[in-house]
């Protein structure tokens, strides 16, 4: 059994960065938002990964962000970096997070995993479309 785990750990220690196993291991931010501003649920219907984002907004800045994720190594790790990444920027600065920039953030995500990244920036710009209909009413 002990080599059959070393071995799959072996093999995520080559796929993956050392920053991708960090989030994927120890995830920040992760559970529910009490008193979120706004909450989005988005999927990959190719490999049925789910997140969930939401985060409470105060004077125009992200104070507050949480994510749930039921998914692939990449998924967790770029929800868990995405909520880093969001805490403190303005709406507008969250705006241009990306599937790029948060590969690259990640010291590079291989073709095969890259989609965990775009749900990630999915979710992200569908929250920042829902905040911003919200500040419209």
């Amino acid at each position: 059994m002990l080599k059959k785990i070393a071995r799959r750990v072996a093999i995520l220690s080559v796929m993956f960065s050392d920053t991708v196993l960090d989030h994927f291991q120890n995830p920040r931010n992760a559970g529910e938002l009490d008193r979120a501003t706004a909450k989005v649920e988005v999927s990959n219907p190719v490999c049925g990964d789910v997140l969930q984002l939401a985060v409470r907004v105060e004077d125009g800045h992200v104070a507050e962000v949480r994510f749930l994720c039921r998914g692939c190594t990449t998924s967790i790790a770029c929800a868990s970096l995405l909520t880093e990444q969001l805490r403190g920027r303005s709406l507008a600065e969250a705006r241009s997070l990306s599937a790029e920039s948060l590969s690259r953030s990640l010291g590079g995500l291989p073709a095969a995993t890259f989609h965990g990244a775009e749900l990630a920036a999915d979710a992200v710009q569908t929250l920042m479309q829902n905040i911003a209909a919200n500040y419209r009413s």
